[in-house]
C-alpha cells in the first residue's frame, strides 16, 4: 500500500497540488459556462445569466432582464451547456480510466469498441431507415438512431470482453487487441455501408459521425445523466485500485485488488458514458485522449486527482468547443468533432514533442 500512496507524494505529482487544481478547472468552467450562456444571437450579460438563474431559485438579484433572455436561457442554452459539460466529464473520466487499465498512454474511451460499435449500429440505422421502431413508431421513432447506438456500442463492448476471456480469466492484453480488432471490422463494415448509401443517408452519417450538441434538451439531458452520472460517481471511487494497476497487475493482485473484477467493473461503467455520450453527441474525438494528459502531466498520476481533474477539464474544453463551433461561421454551425480534433491533435502533437515522442 505504501507504494500506491507513494504516486500521491512523488515530486513529479506535487506539481500542482490536487486542491488548488481542482479549484481552477471549476472556476474556469464556470467562466467559460458563462461565456456560452451569454454569447450568441440573443446576447445575454453574465449577471442577467445569474439573475435568470437565481429567479427559478426563487431568488431576486435585483439585475433586469427580457422574457425572451429567459427563454433563450432556460429553453436553448443552459440545457446545452449541461450537456456539453456532461458529454465532456464523462468521456475524460472513462479516458482516464482506460488509460490506467492498460497502462496505455495512447488508450481512449473507444478501445474497448464502443464507439466504432455505436458509429456502424448508427449507420445501420440511417441506411434502413425505420428498422427499429418501423415509420409508426411514435415517439420512440425519434429515438431510434440514438438508441440504435447506444445498443450497438454495448454489443460491441460485450463482443470484445468474450474475446478477450481465456480459461476464464480476463487479459487486458487481449482486451486490447480485441477491441483493436473490432474497431476495424466495424469500420470496414461501416465503410461498406458508406459506400452503397444514398446522398441522404451519406449527408446525415456525415454529420451524425462529427459530432454535434444540437439533440441538446432538458430530456436528453436527464437520459444521458441517468446512464452517465453513476457510472461517473462508480469510476470515481476506483481511485486507489487504479493507482494499484499502474504498478502492474501482479503487483495489483499482491496488494489485494480483483483485478478481473476491476476491469469488468470500468468497462462496464465506460460503455455506458460513452454510450450515453456517442447515442446523442454523435462521435466527439480527442477529448478522453488529451484531457488526462494535461491533468497528469500538471499533477501527477494518481487517480485521486487525474479522475475529477480529466472530468472538469474535459468539461471545459467540450463546452469551448461548442461555443467556437456555433460562433465561428454563424449564423452556421461547424461540426463538434471538427473542433475537437482542431483543438486536440495540436495539443496531442505538442505533448508528444515534451516528451521526446518524436527522437529516434
Amino acid at each position: 500500500m505504501a507504494a500506491i500512496n507513494a504516486l500521491a507524494t512523488h515530486p513529479q505529482a506535487m506539481k500542482v497540488t490536487g486542491r488548488w487544481l481542482i479549484g481552477g478547472l471549476a472556476g474556469a468552467l464556470a467562466v467559460i459556462a458563462l461565456l456560452a450562456f451569454g454569447i450568441g444571437a440573443v446576447a445575454i450579460a453574465p449577471m442577467q445569466s445569474l439573475a435568470i438563474i437565481a429567479d427559478q431559485l426563487g431568488l431576486d438579484l435585483g439585475v433586469p432582464f427580457t422574457e425572451q433572455q429567459r427563454a433563450v436561457l432556460l429553453t436553448i442554452r443552459l440545457p446545452r451547456v449541461l450537456f456539453g459539460a456532461l458529454i465532456g466529464a464523462g468521456l475524460a473520466m472513462a479516458g482516464a480510466t482506460m488509460q490506467g487499465v492498460f497502462r496505455n498512454p495512447l488508450a481512449d474511451p473507444g478501445i474497448i469498441g464502443v464507439s466504432s460499435g455505436a458509429a456502424l449500429a448508427a449507420v445501420l440505422c440511417i441506411r434502413a431507415n425505420g428498422w427499429l421502431f418501423g415509420k409508426s413508431g411514435g415517439a420512440l421513432a425519434a429515438y431510434q438512431l440514438p438508441l440504435a447506438a447506444f445498443l450497438g456500442g454495448g454489443a460491441a463492448v460485450y463482443a470484445v470482453y468474450r474475446l478477450a476471456r481465456r480459461e476464464g480469466t480476463l487479459s487486458v492484453g487481449l482486451l486490447l487487441l480485441a477491441g483493436i480488432a473490432l474497431a476495424m471490422l466495424t469500420e470496414a463494415l461501416r465503410g461498406a455501408l458508406i459506400f452503397a448509401a444514398t446522398d441522404d443517408q451519406l449527408r446525415s452519417v456525415t454529420f451524425w459521425s462529427l459530432g454535434s450538441l444540437g439533440a441538446a434538451s432538458w430530456f436528453n439531458l436527464a437520459l444521458v445523466a441517468l446512464l452517465a452520472l453513476p457510472a461517473m460517481v462508480c469510476l470515481g471511487r476506483l481511485a486507489r485500485p487504479l493507482d494499484a494497476l499502474l504498478l502492474g497487475e501482479s503487483e495489483a493482485r499482491h496488494l489485494g485488488f480483483d483485478v478481473a473484477s476491476l476491469v469488468r467493473t470500468t468497462m462496464l461503467a465506460a460503455t455506458l458514458i460513452v454510450g450515453s455520450a456517442v447515442a446523442f453527441a454523435g462521435i466527439v474525438g480527442f477529448i478522453g485522449l488529451v484531457a488526462p494528459h494535461l491533468i497528469r502531466l500538471a499533477a501527477g498520476p494518481s487517480h485521486r486527482t487525474l479522475l475529477p481533474g480529466a472530468a472538469l477539464l474535459g468539461a471545459c474544453l467540450v463546452v469551448l468547443a461548442d461555443l467556437l463551433a456555433r460562433t465561428v461561421v454563424s449564423p452556421a454551425e461547424m461540426p463538434l468533432g471538427v473542433v475537437t480534433a482542431s483543438l486536440g491533435a495540436p495539443c496531442f502533437l505538442w505533448l508528444l514533442l515534451r516528451e521526446g515522442g518524436f527522437r529516434s
